[in-house]
């Protein structure tokens, strides 16, 4: 079993800045891709970021040249850097990693959600 445990949201600024976290643990042979997706009140959960083993990275166009995804694989984390926050940045964001536990499996794992509020 894989845990995703997420940190780093809480109350921005616009205009500030925010980074989140997400680390995995438990039974890991390698991670394929990672992803941050966000879920706004009586809306869908939308992809906001995605990167993959080989770093490539995919944004939405709505947080394009403000929002850096980025991973380090000796620690199985992902991060989102959020610059330039707008009030539409506010959802419950969430973590997710494709995990292999071993080199024949892969499942994919969600982190708990961590609320991200932009308001002065």
């Amino acid at each position: 079993q894989v845990q995703l445990v997420e940190s780093g949201g809480g109350l921005g600024q616009p205009g500030g800045s925010l980074r989140l976290s997400c680390a995995a643990s438990g039974s890991i042979f390698v991670i394929d891709g990672m992803a941050w997706y966000r879920q706004a009140p009586g809306k869908q959960r939308d992809l906001v970021a995605a990167i993959t083993s080989r770093g490539i990275t995919t944004y939405a166009d709505s947080v394009k040249g403000r929002f850096t995804i980025s991973r380090d694989n000796a620690k199985n984390t992902v991060n989102l850097q959020m610059n330039s926050l707008k009030p539409e940045d506010t959802a419950v964001y969430y973590c997710t990693m494709t995990v292999r536990p071993t080199i024949w499996e892969k499942n994919d794992y969600w982190g708990q959600g961590t609320q991200v509020t932009v308001s002065s």
